[in-house]
């Protein structure tokens, strides 16, 4: 008897479906920049152009409970994403998930954590800044190379 089709719901299965089962199972980026101060939105969208001009096959799962919308070469999060979107009340968290391991020549990442790092954006000066979309670059680089490394 042939198996039942995967459930759409689950992330691996969504990622084979596309981005509107992405939204289905977890939220919309939409969503994640509605939580957002209004004077922080356009920023958060810099940032999502910035993400999908220099990964235009990236994965994005949005999870409107921790406020953040994230990326990668695959659904999950810590193995297959290299940045997300956060949303907090006085700036936006660009964070990078393997960010311990990113070169940061400019000394912008924070953080003091086993992996993760982040850069806090205030607005759209700081999500247009040359450092940010190389940062950016390094981190997909980097899940390109080991997609699958935790």
């Amino acid at each position: 008897m042939p198996s039942p089709p995967p459930d759409p719901t689950t992330p691996k299965a969504a990622s084979r479906a596309g981005p509107a089962a992405m939204d289905a199972a977890h939220g919309t980026f939409a969503g994640i920049r509605r939580a957002a101060p209004p004077s922080l939105r356009p920023a958060a969208d810099i940032l999502r152009a910035i993400i999908r001009s220099l990964d235009r096959a990236c994965v994005e799962v949005a999870w409107p409970r921790q406020r953040i919308a994230s990326f990668g070469v695959g659904p999950r999060k810590m193995s297959e994403h290299y940045a997300y979107i956060g949303v907090h009340r006085s700036h936006l968290n660009l964070g990078f998930y393997h960010g311990a391991s990113l070169e940061d020549p400019c000394g912008i990442l924070e953080g003091a954590g086993k992996r993760l790092r982040h850069v806090k954006i205030g607005g759209v000066a700081a999500a247009r800044n040359p450092q940010i979309r190389a940062l950016l670059a390094r981190a997909i680089a980097d899940r390109r190379r080991r997609p699958h490394d935790p």
